[in-house]
């Protein structure tokens, strides 16, 4: 049977890493090719390159775990920040339309200004608060509008991402619970975290379904389940790092109003999705973000202990 092609960008970050880790030898029963292509592979800011990769490989996907990701430095890196998380996708989405196939793209909360006080539907108006979220949602209309009317495009949003490699809250916690006797984290934005493995194996399902015949909404919504502030998890990672010996003894976490803690790009105060079609519709049952998170920090255990061995 003729395999199943699948071009994954964004290959080296914590998403990129985690959808590579855990990709399945079969969808469908079709057997996965899977080109894995990182940020030295591939300029997200050259729509030339883009072009010419999607023509090459010709894949009947293309995952696009790829973004630039820095909020705050967003704002003094416009012209990139575009190119990469609205020009990528846009160039992408026009050479699938002409040659075929189709395309999943990762998107954020931030595309939310956080205002309300309840789960935000994939259907609401958006109001990004800054660069970093207008960029993606002019990714995501770019992919919607050259593919959503032939159902090729799909736009899967999450929030506060969590994963065992790269540059995350949970790893920048665990190594400040090690550095430091005491911690001052902010109280009073809520959402709720996402492990890298589950949104992973959410993509993964999402591809299946496609594959399987079943037509999914354009846009979904993907995160853990529970709610939690920034403060909540800092103070998880300590306790849960503390009992898998991650960290001898935590630090004494203090809650703080985000006017406390001043950045440049104002964040949303609510990043709640309401991810309770998505869930349904994949057939899919969501881990508390604690449960999760546990299991990432599982992962982190086993890699520093294969590094101890290797070393």
């Amino acid at each position: 049977m003729k395999p199943l092609r699948i071009f994954l960008t964004g290959a080296s970050g914590q998403l990129g890493q985690a959808l590579f880790a855990l990709c399945p030898d079969q969808l469908n029963q079709r057997p996965i090719e899977l080109i894995a292509a990182s940020r030295t592979d591939l300029d997200l800011s050259d729509p030339g390159a883009c072009s010419d990769a999607v023509r090459q490989h010709r894949p009947d996907w293309l995952l696009n775990a790829a973004a630039y990701t820095e909020v705050d430095k967003a704002e003094s890196e416009l012209d990139l920040v575009y190119a990469v998380n609205a020009g990528a996708p846009r160039v992408f989405a026009e050479v699938l339309k002409d040659i075929g196939g189709r395309m999943l793209q990762l998107s954020t909360d931030f595309v939310f200004d956080g205002s309300q006080g309840w789960p935000y539907a994939t259907d609401q108006p958006q109001n990004p608060l800054g660069v970093y979220g207008a960029s993606k949602a002019a990714g995501e209309q770019a992919v919607m509008e050259l593919l959503g009317p032939s159902e090729r495009g799909t736009i899967l949003r999450t929030s506060w991402l969590l994963g065992p490699v790269g540059r995350n809250f949970l790893l920048t916690m665990l190594r400040l619970h090690d550095e430091r006797d005491e911690l001052c984290v902010v109280a009073d934005q809520v959402g709720c975290p996402t492990s890298t493995l589950t949104l992973s194996s959410t993509c993964w399902r999402t591809i299946e379904c496609w594959e399987q015949g079943q037509h999914l909404p354009g846009v979904m919504h993907w995160s853990d389940a529970g709610a939690a502030s920034w403060y909540d998890v800092a103070v998880a990672i300590g306790e849960l790092g503390q009992e898998l010996g991650l960290l001898h003894s935590p630090a004494l976490v203090q809650p703080i109003t985000t006017a406390e803690y001043p950045t440049p790009v104002r964040r949303p105060t609510y990043s709640l999705l309401d991810c309770t079609e998505t869930w349904r519709l994949l057939e899919l049952q969501p881990l508390h973000w604690r449960r999760a998170l546990a299991a990432v920090l599982h992962e982190v255990q086993r890699l520093r202990s294969a590094e101890s061995l290797a070393s």
